[in-house]
């Protein structure tokens, strides 16, 4: 049995990850979780699963959690301290790091450390701080398994084969709600119509991340890391479908691909069951339902987040870190109505355009420009106001 810690249990992809654990009792046991404000789920979670130790963001939610479980005999803790300890319970031999945005960056890293497998479904760890983790993976001889869908893809794709022999890796897009907008079209998107993904059910953030194709920008630069694959070798290809995962092209022209239907419980379990498989009760893919299956070159101009992904991983140091805390800003406002759609790419220029590059040698230089580049994408906003 495989004792797991899941960091962001809360979250979309920690639910599911619960839900795959739920279904495989004899293999899986769950010893942490950690969460942010949704304490009443995080109560189920627990009574349901009984983990040693669990976290909070807030210090003030921990007498109402206590409240809520007082049967149950669990450990409370909160803060970074709390996650991170979570993230190094000694007793796990996994870590699902599933919290959104950088805040996954220091307990991801802090689970490497600690000698932990890691299921990484935070991709802005790899974003931010690539060089830093795959070092401190082969530093301390643990295996990293890639829960986003795509990379998922692109590492089944690769077992088996030789890295020498491939010649690039697709990554496909859903294109989300807006692929077929004219740039008129872009300059009224609302809130509500951002949210509304036509594929995946995903949290806000990430939602918004489809619909900008900053969420592929950032897989890019992940499968950069993850892949050791130089950037002129990362193609995206829009896939409306979601029934592709990704692809791998081998020098020969064979396309390896791995196909299943839109649901992360799939990547989920073969990441937790590496290198095994689980038979999920899910519904196999009939592709006699499937007539078309299409793919299509995403047009940059209407998607300049992708655009900048690309160019902030050619530019590397610092570059990737303020392309990630700038959009996580201008995500924020604008999912508090604060600014326009077309107003996130715009602040991310911006701010790019104004952070002078670094280089990175530790965790605190990616935190010490993570705090710079959100400072500086607020007061822009601030200014448009």
């Amino acid at each position: 049995m495989k004792s797991i810690s899941v960091l962001g249990s809360t979250g979309s992809i920690g639910v599911s990850t619960l839900d795959v654990v739920a279904e495989f009792p004899d293999k899986f046991r769950v010893v942490a979780l950690s969460a942010g404000r949704q304490i009443e789920l995080l109560a189920d979670q627990i009574r349901r699963f009984k983990p040693d130790v669990v976290s909070v963001a807030n210090p003030a939610d921990c007498p109402r959690l206590q409240a809520l479980v007082q049967d149950c005999s669990v450990e409370i803790v909160s803060g970074i301290d709390g996650v991170v300890s979570c993230a190094t319970l000694p007793q796990a031999q996994m870590v699902v790091s599933a919290i959104v945005g950088a805040a996954g960056l220091v307990p991801t890293m802090a689970a490497i450390e600690a000698g932990k497998d890691i299921a990484l479904a935070n991709k802005e760890t790899l974003v931010t701080a690539g060089a830093l983790i795959m070092d401190a993976v082969q530093r301390h001889k643990v295996n990293l398994l890639p829960v986003d869908s795509e990379h998922s893809a692109i590492y089944q794709s690769l077992s088996g084969h030789q890295y020498a022999d491939v010649r690039r890796l697709i990554l496909t897009a859903s294109g989300g709600p807006f692929r077929e907008f004219s740039r008129d079209q872009l300059e009224h998107v609302t809130l509500e119509q951002a949210l509304n993904h036509p594929n995946w059910t995903m949290g806000a953030k990430i939602t918004i991340d489809s619909a900008t194709m900053m969420n592929k920008g950032l897989e890019v630069i992940e499968a950069y890391w993850l892949f050791n694959i130089p950037a002129e070798h990362i193609d995206v290809h829009i896939h409306p479908q979601s029934i592709v995962h990704s692809m791998v092209e081998y020098i020969d022209g064979s396309v390896v691909a791995q196909l299943g239907i839109p649901d992360m419980k799939t990547p989920i379990a073969y990441a937790l069951a590496w290198p095994d498989r689980l038979p999920l009760s899910l519904p196999a893919l009939d592709l006699c339902q499937w007539a078309d299956l299409s793919f299509s070159r995403p047009d940059l101009e209407l998607f300049p987040c992708l655009k900048l992904a690309y160019e902030a991983l050619a530019e590397g140091g610092s570059a990737p870190i303020v392309l990630n805390a700038a959009n996580e800003i201008a995500v924020e406002e604008f999912l508090q109505q604060n600014i326009q759609y077309l107003d996130i790419s715009s602040v991310i220029r911006q701010v790019l355009d104004q952070y002078r590059n670094e280089s990175i040698h530790s965790i605190d230089d990616v935190l010490h420009c993570d705090d710079r580049a959100r400072c500086i994408a607020r007061e822009l906003i601030a200014q448009g106001r």
